[in-house]
């Protein structure tokens, strides 16, 4: 009977070590998003884990006093110092290390299988538990919520990207990546530059070659020069050519005024903001001094937030920065733009 006794003892022993750490790793707030998603087993723990001293001093004292009864039980059995041999060995590893290595690794399968078990020992244990539980609380306040910082999550993204046991597909990760990155990069680094944007100069005429011209660039807006090509004045949009007599014509009479500057420095999440607050799909970029540098669209944001180069059937280069990098190195620059007026718009 006293060996039966021992046994069950260190089941008990092992129970209440296991559920120590099991239980009190989760994350009460992880627990909480589990069950918004509807994670029935997260549910089941939440109700013992949510008042984290209580469950502490309980599963504590439970371990405490099961540890004590199976060393005065191993006394009945052997001498004083063999008994605390055996004892020290069947705790430590039957007791403590066996059960922790595995109920660690399926803490939330095993939580809500006894989670009914340790609703009773709370209550049980609630006259001396709940005083110190009390006092804790005092103490030492609520738990904290753990906020992971941009870097964190994007490592977390990769850490799924280099599991098999992730539910997101390559495409969901990229676009993840992306989302997260895309705030703390600038207009500068993304934009097309002037050196190889399409553009039309104020006095253009409009020709038949023209017209073919802008169909085939691919592109349904064109930043206009003005006279000394050293300020952007407008913007030409290809639908207002379209299905109207405007041959002969010049730039000047179809263009339309309004353009909106953004700076290089700008950061894209507030550029995507001010594309969808005014309702404009392309900005022009200035540096700066106020001189022209480029051009950026929506298509440019979006384009950092997928992860991919967004090409259609038009578009003969993947990377126009790439390719206006090259034409810069071929020639040698003289000078800078002439600075801007100090009363041009900028957004």
């Amino acid at each position: 009977m006293t060996y039966l006794i021992i046994v069950l003892l260190i089941l008990m022993s092992a129970l209440f070590s296991g559920l120590t750490l099991g239980l009190m790793g989760l994350d009460v707030f992880v627990l909480k998003r589990k069950i918004r998603l509807g994670d029935s087993q997260a549910k089941k723990v939440y109700k013992v884990r949510k008042n984290g001293n209580l469950l502490l001093t309980t599963l504590l004292l439970g371990n405490v006093g099961v540890n004590s009864a199976l060393a005065i039980f191993l006394g009945t059995v052997a001498s004083g110092v063999v008994a605390g041999l055996i004892a020290t060995g069947l705790i430590f590893l039957f007791g403590e290390i066996i059960p922790q290595a595995i109920i660690s690794r399926y803490a939330l399968a095993f939580g809500a299988r006894t989670a009914w078990l340790v609703r009773i020992l709370i209550i049980v244990l609630l006259p001396i538990t709940f005083p110190i539980a009390w006092i804790l609380d005092k103490v030492l306040g609520k738990e904290l919520q753990t906020v992971f910082s941009r870097g964190e999550l994007l490592s977390v993204i990769e850490e799924h990207e280099a599991s098999d046991e992730s539910d997101l597909d390559e495409d969901e990760e990229r676009i993840v990546r992306g989302a997260l990155s895309f705030s703390g990069k600038t207009v500068g680094q993304v934009m097309t530059p002037m050196n190889v944007a399409e553009s039309l100069q104020i006095n253009d005429k409009i020709t038949a070659v023209l017209l073919s011209k802008l169909r085939e660039s691919g592109h349904s807006r064109f930043p206009v020069f003005n006279e000394e090509r050293n300020d952007v004045v407008g913007i030409l949009y290809l639908k207002e050519l379209v299905g109207k007599t405007t041959v002969g014509k010049t730039i000047k009479d179809v263009y339309q005024k309004h353009v909106i500057f953004v700076e290089e420095s700008s950061h894209l999440d507030d550029v995507l903001n001010a594309f969808l607050t005014s309702r404009n799909h392309l900005f022009v970029v200035i540096d700066n001094l106020g001189a022209i540098e480029g051009l950026i669209s929506v298509e440019d944001v979006l384009e950092e937030i997928v992860g991919r180069e967004i090409m259609d059937e038009s578009d003969k280069v993947a990377d126009l920065r790439k390719l206006a990098k090259k034409r810069k190195a071929k020639k040698q620059i003289v000078g800078k733009p002439k600075r801007l007026e100090k009363n041009r718009k900028k957004k």
